[in-house]
Parts: C-alpha cells; structure tokens; sequence
C-alpha cells in the first residue's frame, strides 16, 4: 500500500473531525497523527496494544477521542495515567506543542511502543514513565491529571489524586455519565463538572468528569 493510499483518506477524516472538534491543526501536525496511527497498526500486528486495528477506527476512536480532551486543559503540566499505547497523551502532545506531557505507562511493551513513536516524531514535550501512578512520586504534581477509561472514577482519584498540583483537576474520560461513580468520590474531592464530549465519526457517548479537590474548587467559588 502506498503512502498516499494509507494516508489521503485518513487525512480526510482527521482534518474534518478536527474542524468539528474546534482544532485547527497544521500540516506537520496532521503528518505526525497519521505516522501515529501508522505505528500503531504496524506494532498491533505483533504486539497486543489496541484492539482498534483499522486506521480509519484508529482516527477515530484513538486520535479525535483523545483530542476532544484538549479544550478542557489547564495549566502547563499534563499527566497522562494509564496512558497504554499513548492515548490521550500522544495526540495532544503533538497538537499542543506548548505543554508538557508526562505519560505514565506500567506495561513495559506498551512503553516501549510510546518511547519508539517519542523518538520517531522528536516530541520534546513528552516524558514516558514507566511505573504504577499510585507508586509513582514525581518531583513536581501536574496542572492537568488526564485518563481514558482506566478506572472507575473514585479510583481514578485514589491511583492519581497525589500527582495533581493545588488548584489542578483530574479529567477522567468516560462513556455514559457514570452516577453511581460519581455519588462514591472519595471524601476530600469534588466533581466540579461533567462535560459531553462529541466525537466527530463516532455514534456512541463520551464524557469528561472534572473534579478538584474540595478545598480549591471551594476557594475558586469564594
């Protein structure tokens, strides 16, 4: 298959989905996702990292999923836990050059996917860490705490609370709005909002849970 063939009409679906999404992304940038994309399928081909394998349903679900979390960020410090094979991460850090992404990954062969794709595009905006979030203590919390259907969310608190910076929030990514999860936060957060989020090419429910910690959503109330 030729580049062209591979990528025209991927470049057709990303460029339309980012222009629903609100993103206006260059040429370069669009070059980068779809070599993303490329990888991805060449690796899942003898490594397990995604059971989405065509790259149309990679655009899709992987890239424009992962960039309708960008417009939701705050701060210069982005976490991405559980990042697996660089999803939300990777196709935010190329897309928003101006933050740092932290991408926090404990299978090693999904680590050595995201170092390889780091490497290839010379993202100097992302460091991959390979480690469990809840052990993991970095020398500086982050603005922005992101996961994609890693967890319920009041786990998501407790793996990734500690990594969060005052005034920074947690993002978790869902499907439908999850009530039962959220009526169990753990005592010390707040959900702060929840936020539907539309994924251009994609008939199925998405939505973003933000909370902060109790003590700073009070005082940004105040």
């Amino acid at each position: 298959m030729s580049d062209d063939t591979f990528a025209t009409p991927l470049r057709q679906i990303l460029d339309a989905g980012a222009g629903e999404i609100g993103l206006q992304l260059e040429r370069q940038q669009v070059a980068m996702l779809l070599v993303l994309v490329r990888e991805l399928v060449d690796w899942s081909a003898r490594f397990n990292l995604t059971a989405i394998r065509e790259p149309p349903d990679i655009v899709r679900k992987h890239l424009l999923d992962s960039l309708t979390l960008q417009p939701h960020l705050v701060g210069e410090r982005v976490a991405d836990v559980g990042t697996g094979a660089g999803f939300p991460g990777l196709p935010l850090a190329i897309a928003d050059p101006r933050r740092h992404y932290t991408l926090i990954e404990a299978t090693a062969k999904k680590v050595r996917f995201v170092e390889h794709v780091v490497t290839q595009l010379a993202l100097p905006n992302v460091t991959v860490v390979n480690a469990r979030a809840e052990s993991w203590k970095p020398a500086t919390r982050f603005d922005s705490v992101v996961a994609r259907a890693l967890a319920s969310v009041p786990d998501f608190v407790r793996l990734a609370g500690h990594l969060v910076a005052p005034q920074g929030r947690l993002l978790a990514m869902k499907g439908q709005l999850p009530n039962q999860e959220l009526a169990a936060i753990p005592r010390g957060w707040r959900v702060t909002g929840t936020v539907p989020l539309h994924v251009p090419g994609l008939d199925a429910a998405r939505h973003l849970v933000i909370l902060q910690r109790a003590a700073d959503a009070g005082s940004r109330s105040r």
